[in-house]
């Protein structure tokens, strides 16, 4: 039975991924990822990768879905006619994928318990972590201790990428205002009231996936992404002068930084003590609580810089007006 789910998960996605090559409407193809990732998200939860399968759904289905929508207000609704030949690019894509699918052949068979991951890493992280860390979630315990260079070099990486599009756009971002594209839906009042009361669970759900990563799915990753999509919620519905005055740019730009910061500087504090960076077992009275202390100031930085991203991001394009001139506007 799972097999079958699997396959037919599988087939969604391929048969996804094969009408998103064949739209030319870029709405469309933003909706179809957007499903594509919902449906990849399922298939993780499938696969019992819940924590991933959570950050899936948050940031393809939910965030990216949302910027990329924004990006569409500064470009146009159809795919421009291609003038170059499609024959070079097949023929590419089609010998990557063989040599993908030459790849995959030494690879173990799925699930196959003899596998090489199943005989060295994974049973050290199971035995281990629970004198080690003291922790229920092994993966939060692997991702922010045991490879938490890893996870600080992921966290670079968004750091980075969120400073590459302030940088694109330098010479045009300007502060949220009146004036900017996204505008506050005044007539809407249903849409207004409800997102009044979703604003707050919403925050409040994303610090209990901030603080309960320890024990179930969740981490800096996921929050931060909750976290930025309540705050763009709230600027569609209520304006982007108005998430502006709640979250400032400058405001954003700066918990960006910071994040990196806190994340890198618990992990500086170990020198004090003579020990490796990120060892965390000094910041506490015992191995275990210095652990737990170091683990819950990472996924803080962690989060923030996630959601500093989002929000600045979706700032950087929201805050700009569609090309003039552009007939489908």
């Amino acid at each position: 039975m799972e097999s079958v789910i699997n396959m037919a998960l599988l087939v969604f996605l391929a048969g996804t991924a094969f009408a998103i090559l064949r739209r030319t409407t870029l709405f469309s193809v933003v909706m179809l990822s957007g499903v594509f990732s919902l449906v990849s998200a399922a298939l993780l939860v499938h696969l019992d990768a819940v924590d991933v399968a959570f950050t899936e759904a948050a940031v393809g289905a939910g965030v990216s879905t949302v910027l990329m929508l924004s990006t569409l207000a500064l470009t146009a609704r159809h795919e421009a006619p291609g003038t170059r030949s499609r024959a070079i690019p097949l023929i590419v894509v089609f010998l990557t994928g063989l040599a993908l699918v030459y790849g995959t052949l030494d690879m173990p068979r799925f699930g196959d318990p003899s596998a090489p991951v199943h005989q060295h890493v994974a049973p050290r992280y199971i035995s281990a972590t629970a004198h080690e860390i003291g922790m229920p979630n092994i993966v939060t315990a692997v991702l922010a201790s045991y490879r938490g260079f890893d996870t600080l070099g992921e966290v670079t990486v968004i750091f980075t990428a969120g400073i590459a599009v302030l940088l694109l756009l330098a010479g045009t971002i300007r502060e949220p205002t009146t004036a900017t594209k996204i505008t506050a839906m005044e007539h809407h009042l249903v849409l207004r009231v409800v997102t009044k009361v979703l604003i707050g669970p919403i925050l409040l759900f994303a610090l209990y996936v901030q603080f309960h990563g320890d024990y179930g799915p969740g981490g800096g990753f996921q929050a931060g992404v909750i976290f930025a999509a309540a705050f763009i919620i709230y600027a569609l519905v209520f304006g982007l002068e108005t998430a502006g005055n709640a979250l400032p740019g400058r405001a954003v730009r700066i918990l960006l930084a910071l994040g990196v910061l806190i994340y890198s500087g618990t992990g500086v504090v170990s020198f004090f003590f003579n020990k490796n960076f990120l060892d965390y077992s000094v910041l506490g009275a015992t191995a275990q609580a210095g652990q737990h202390i170091g683990i819950i100031l990472v996924e803080f930085g962690v989060g923030m810089t996630v959601a500093a991203v989002m929000v600045s991001t979706f700032y950087a394009f929201a805050g700009q007006n569609p090309p003039i001139g552009d007939e489908e506007w």
